[in-house]
Protein backbone atom coordinates (compact mmCIF):
# COMPACT_ATOMS: atom_id res chain seq x y z
CA UNK A 1 0.00 0.00 0.00
CA UNK A 2 2.72 2.18 0.78
CA UNK A 3 4.66 1.56 -2.24
CA UNK A 4 1.50 2.65 -4.49
CA UNK A 5 0.91 5.72 -2.57
CA UNK A 6 4.24 6.70 -3.26
CA UNK A 7 4.33 5.93 -6.82
CA UNK A 8 1.05 8.13 -6.89
CA UNK A 9 2.51 11.04 -5.75
CA UNK A 10 5.52 10.48 -7.61
CA UNK A 11 3.57 11.03 -10.81
CA UNK A 12 1.72 13.76 -9.51
CA UNK A 13 5.03 15.45 -9.09
CA UNK A 14 5.91 14.72 -12.45
CA UNK A 15 2.65 16.34 -13.78
CA UNK A 16 3.10 19.54 -11.33
CA UNK A 17 6.50 19.96 -12.32
CA UNK A 18 5.43 19.69 -16.41
CA UNK A 19 2.60 22.78 -15.61
CA UNK A 20 5.51 24.54 -14.05
CA UNK A 21 7.73 24.28 -16.57
CA UNK A 22 5.50 24.32 -19.72
CA UNK A 23 2.63 26.37 -18.18
CA UNK A 24 1.52 29.27 -20.06
CA UNK A 25 -0.62 30.91 -16.93
CA UNK A 26 1.12 32.67 -13.86
CA UNK A 27 -1.51 31.73 -11.82
CA UNK A 28 -1.31 27.96 -12.67
CA UNK A 29 2.40 27.86 -12.75
CA UNK A 30 2.02 29.23 -9.46
CA UNK A 31 -0.35 26.89 -8.00
CA UNK A 32 1.63 23.84 -9.81
CA UNK A 33 4.54 24.93 -7.44
CA UNK A 34 2.50 24.87 -4.12
CA UNK A 35 0.61 22.24 -5.33
CA UNK A 36 4.58 20.54 -6.07
CA UNK A 37 5.34 21.64 -2.53
CA UNK A 38 2.60 19.73 -0.89
CA UNK A 39 3.62 16.62 -2.29
CA UNK A 40 7.03 16.53 -1.78
CA UNK A 41 5.92 16.86 2.02
CA UNK A 42 3.63 13.84 1.57
CA UNK A 43 6.42 12.00 -0.66
CA UNK A 44 8.73 12.65 2.37
CA UNK A 45 6.17 11.64 5.02
CA UNK A 46 4.89 8.30 2.70
CA UNK A 47 9.35 7.48 2.40
CA UNK A 48 10.16 7.51 6.32
CA UNK A 49 6.98 5.13 6.75
CA UNK A 50 8.37 3.04 4.01
CA UNK A 51 12.11 3.34 5.44
CA UNK A 52 10.88 2.23 9.00
CA UNK A 53 9.09 -0.42 7.94
CA UNK A 54 12.02 -2.01 6.32
CA UNK A 55 14.34 -1.80 9.54
CA UNK A 56 11.31 -3.26 11.64
CA UNK A 57 11.16 -5.94 9.27
CA UNK A 58 15.00 -6.72 9.20
CA UNK A 59 15.68 -5.95 13.01
CA UNK A 60 12.73 -7.16 14.57
CA UNK A 61 13.79 -6.91 17.92
CA UNK A 62 15.54 -3.52 18.01
CA UNK A 63 14.25 -0.81 20.54
CA UNK A 64 11.71 1.25 19.60
CA UNK A 65 11.58 4.85 19.68
CA UNK A 66 8.60 6.20 21.70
Amino acid sequence: ALHAERAALEDELTLQQQRQRFGSDDREIAAARATESSLLKDLDRVLTMIRAAEVRRQQPMARRWQ
